[in-house]
Order: structure tokens, then C-alpha cells, then sequence
């Protein structure tokens, strides 16, 4: 069935795209903020944000700058303290140091107890860790509490729209680089079998790759060039310094990885100057410069 389109409003609260911004999408009782971290003291007389809510909050590691998330749960308490004074916490918490940047999700009407966010937060982490876009920083499992059926259906139909609101505001947390689809008889097919792989069977490197929406994925179990040539390019030797972690001994891939382009996959994977567009070749011979010719 296709998807049906979505009102989704987008307020500038400051006037402009780097500052505070306040999403509500039509029929949804939820509210979403992005706040830099810099701007919290901005939001102290808002009072949604003195409420229970779910928040995330998104930085990098200096050492690899790698993209990691916390997620969390603020209550609302009798002093008025809730989601922002939690936020406010983090910011003086020097373990948390990394975040730049809060999203956070609450309701128009104050609609979420201890149980509501619970639930999300249990959600939002296991769909984080799912998808393996971030490093998720939370040192354990969140409880998920229980809820009745009619209140998890309720609270999985706020989590699509949250879903819906995250990627609008620039973070595909919770949606895999190769996304699990369906096909025609309803049977959980992974998209990477249905499109055309790509491979690189040269230098020691037995590597594959899809073309997505994303740009051109690397896959897991790609086997990788061990060493540099001379020439190879700064951006190859940052983007192998960059996913040192999921490299094994045996240069084996250990997650999927995106570029931007087929030549940066390829010159990631063989180490060298790569012309992606030759060197990518379907498995009957066709590289990946002609198979994009022949499309109509």
C-alpha cells in the first residue's frame, strides 16, 4: 500500500535553520524541539518543556568522530522541573560532554506519565541499537514498563510519527542503511536483495555493494585491501582511520558502511586511487558506469 503524504509544520523559533525549531505534524498530539545545546537557556519559559518527555541527545567522540546518541526520560514534577531541567543536568555532566544537540518529545496536552515514557524510551534505545546509524551511550537497558495493549498501540502509533519528525530534523536514528522490505508475498525480503550488487575482486579485496537513497553502501562481510599504495588518496586512509572499529584482524567489514559516491567506496576498500565506476562491476561483468548507462 502507499504511504499516504504528511502536514508536518516547521517552526524557526529564532528565524533561522541553526536555531531552535518546534515540529507538530496534523492529527498528532505530540511536539518535538530541536535545541541546540547552547539555546537551552532560551527555552526556560516555555512550559511544554517543563513536562514528561522523551529526549535524545547527539554529539560525536573527538577521537574517531563517530556519531553517538544518548536517549532519556525526564518526569514532570511538582516544582515545574521536567525535560528542560534534565537537559540543564546534562549540560553540567562533563561525562556527557560530547552532545551539541537535543531533540526532544513531549505532547500538546501532558499527556505522558512515568509508564507513557518508559515505554518510549525502552522503544526508542532497542530501535537505535537496531539500526546501527549511531552509538547509542546509554550504559544500560531502559525498562519498558507495562502497558496495556490499547496503550501500546496507542504509544507505537506516537513513536511513527516521532520516526516521521527525527528524519525532518536531519537524524535517521531509528532506519537501517539496508532496509528489511516487503515483497509482493508479504515475506520479509532484506532490500539488499533486491537491488543489483556490485563487487571489487582485485588487491586482496572481495567487497560488495548496493546502490540506495543513501548513496553507495558498502556491505558487511566485504573483504578489504590490507595496505595503501603511495598515492592513495587522504580521504580513503581518513574513511579506513574512521571505521578502524569495525574492521576486523582479517580486514573483514563488520557493519555497512555509506558513501557518497562509488569512487570513495571503491577507493575505501582497495586503498587507491579508484575510479568506482570501473571498478565496480555487476557479477556478469558490467561495471557499474555502464549499468548506470543502460537505465532508462
Amino acid at each position: 500500500m502507499a504511504a499516504h503524504g504528511k502536514n508536518i509544520n516547521i517552526f524557526l523559533m529564532d528565524g533561522t535553520a541553526n536555531g531552535r525549531i518546534k515540529c507538530t505534524l496534523a492529527n498528532w498530539t505530540g511536539v518535538a524541539y530541536r535545541i541546540p545545546r547552547v539555546d537551552l537557556d532560551l527555552c526556560k519559559e516555555r512550559n511544554d518543556l517543563k513536562q514528561s518527555g522523551v529526549y535524545f541527545l547527539f554529539g560525536a567522540l573527538d577521537e574517531t568522530s563517530e556519531q553517538v546518541i544518548y536517549i532519556g526520560q525526564a518526569g514532570a514534577r511538582k516544582n515545574g522541573e521536567g525535560i528542560l531541567y534534565r537537559l540543564q543536568e546534562h549540560r553540567k555532566n562533563i561525562d556527557k560532554d560530547y552532545w551539541s544537540e537535543a531533540i526532544v518529545f513531549t505532547t500538546s496536552n501532558n499527556s505522558f506519565g512515568p509508564t507513557e515514557i518508559s515505554y518510549l524510551e525502552n522503544r526508542f534505545c532497542a530501535m537505535a541499537n537496531d539500526a546501527h546509524r549511531y552509538i547509542v551511550k546509554n550504559g544500560n537497558e531502559p525498562t519498558r514498563g507495562n502497558v496495556t495493549e490499547e496503550k501500546e498501540s496507542e504509544l507505537e502509533e506516537f513513536i511513527e510519527y516521532a520516526k516521521i519528525i527525527m528524519g525532518v530534523l536531519g537524524h535517521k536514528v531509528f532506519d537501517p542503511l539496508v532496509i528489511t522490505e516487503l515483497a509482493a508475498e508479504d515475506t520479509a525480503v532484506p532490500a539488499k536483495d533486491k537491488h543489483t550488487t556490485f563487487f571489487i575482486k582485485k588487491r586482496g579485496a572481495y567487497a560488495k555493494a548496493i546502490q540506495t537513497a543513501e548513496g553507495f553502501i558498502v556491505l558487511a562481510g566485504s573483504i578489504l585491501s590490507k595496505d595503501a599504495v603511495p598515492s592513495c588518496p587522504d580521504s580513503a586512509i581518513s574513511a579506513r582511520e574512521k571505521y578502524s572499529s569495525i574492521i576486523d584482524e582479517n580486514m573483514i567489514l563488520l557493519k555497512d558502511v555509506p558513501f557518497k559516491t562509488p569512487s570513495g567506496a571503491s577507493s575505501f576498500v582497495l586503498l587507491r586511487s579508484s575510479n568506482g565506476n570501473a571498478d565496480w562491476m555487476t557479477e556478469q561483468g558490467v561495471t557499474f558506469g555502464k549499468f548506470e548507462s543502460t537505465k532508462v
